[in-house]
């Protein structure tokens, strides 16, 4: 697994209160883009899936009816 670094700007002040308390800004960097990435990629997923059920919401009964037939008659 490969790496690359990122930097951030913070105030030099939050900077010494995080070493006063011990926080790694390594870590919270880490958790913070993971927890972005997560997000983004759930927001994308639900507008997938909004748009797909849109698409499912027009295919009438008899067109799944005749689309499940099919497809067990295929087996």
């Amino acid at each position: 697994m490969e790496y690359v670094t990122i930097s951030a700007r913070i105030r030099k002040e939050l900077k010494e209160e995080m070493d006063k308390l011990g926080i790694k800004p390594s870590e919270v960097i880490k958790k913070a883009v993971e927890e972005s990435v997560k997000k983004r990629k759930m927001e994308i997923l639900k507008a997938k899936l909004k748009d797909v059920g849109e698409i499912l919401g027009k295919v009438s009964e008899e067109e799944w009816v005749f689309a499940v037939r099919e497809s067990r008659e295929e087996r």
